[in-house]
């Protein structure tokens, strides 16, 4: 046993490395399995879902950011407007800067908020099952505080897109280049506050309402995983209840990115809530827009969490039969 322990040391000091050992090796590799689902599920969730309500979110800005009347009927005769002049495919324009954005924002936010739930599930001894409401909430809110401030720059970009002609920006390269040297670097980040301070509850409580609706319909029912239409009306609910606590801030956020083009000079949150309402009253100026958010935002929220949650269930298969 002594000779046995002496080639061990020998062999050690002649610069091997001792093996590690499979349950930590097993370990990181599921962990790094899990990011990677994460960010793929959530990249092609926040595709489907955007590109699927690019007509309506199109509309929703260009109301957002004028100081027109918004009705349904309104909205209805911009859409088809803009369709018997520019053709068809113009109902999508912007969605490829949307696309740009969207597609690292979900993937980030989604992986985010796995990996914060990991996190505080560990923290507060949870770890492997659903979070108390306080941390749910918490997850949720930090996984759209840290897609946000990386992605910032590319909502600008979709928000100018959405609200000009063709032939004021050609591409999404084109914008970056005539903002940065028409209205400094600054202009990419101006609405960065009330965009943060908007998506604290917005993706707060989407993710705490969808998590929380999932949760009670296991304990209800008895199945772990919701039927897909199931994970719809979940994810409906959790974009209803998100989008309308934070819309006015929405709104804001909307003017103060678009102020270079439409004539104004927003400068401050306080600023340009009290302008709009001076001009366009609380309802018809901050919460304009909003109905039609509530056809579009459970939609796109619903698709989303869908999407989401069945590519990890394929992926979790293709893995288990590889």
């Amino acid at each position: 046993m002594g000779s046995g322990v002496q080639k061990r040391l020998s062999s050690l000091t002649k610069g091997e490395v001792p093996p590690i050992t499979s349950s930590s090796q097993s370990e990181d590799i599921k962990h790094s399995r899990s990011v990677l689902n994460s960010l793929f599920s959530g990249a092609l969730a926040g595709a489907v879902a955007k590109t699927a309500v690019a007509p309506l979110d199109r509309t929703k800005i260009i109301f957002q950011v004028s100081s027109a009347r918004f009705s349904a009927k309104e909205a209805y005769k911009l859409i088809y407007r803009t369709y018997l002049k520019d053709g068809f495919l113009s109902l999508w324009r912007g969605n490829s800067a949307t696309m740009v954005r969207v597609i690292p924002y979900a993937a980030i936010q989604f992986c985010a908020h796995e990996q914060y739930k990991r996190l505080l599930g560990g923290y507060f001894g949870f770890q492997g099952n659903a979070l108390p409401p306080i941390p749910r909430l918490v997850a949720g809110s930090l996984a759209g505080i840290t897609a946000t401030m990386l992605t910032y720059p590319l909502d600008m970009v979709r928000a100018r897109m959405a609200v000009t002609p063709k032939e004021m920006y050609s591409n999404i390269l084109h914008v970056f280049v005539r903002i940065s040297r028409e209205e400094g670097l600054k202009t990419l980040y101006r609405g960065f506050t009330p965009t943060i301070l908007g998506v604290v509850p917005y993706a707060g409580l989407s993710f705490f309402t969808y998590e929380t609706l999932k949760k009670l319909h296991a304990e209800q029912s008895g199945r772990l995983q919701p039927y897909s239409y199931e994970r719809l009306a979940f994810g409906a609910c959790a974009g209803l209840i998100g989008q309308s606590a934070s819309y006015p801030l929405d709104v804001v956020r909307r003017r103060m990115q678009t102020a270079g083009v439409t004539g104004h000079t927003y400068g401050t949150i306080l600023g340009t809530m009290k302008e709009i309402v001076s001009e366009e009253g609380v309802i018809r100026g901050l919460y304009k827009g909003l109905s039609m958010n509530w056809v579009k935002g459970p939609v796109a929220v619903g698709i989303s969490f869908t999407t989401f949650d069945l590519t990890q269930i394929l992926l979790r298969k293709l893995y288990q039969k590889g």
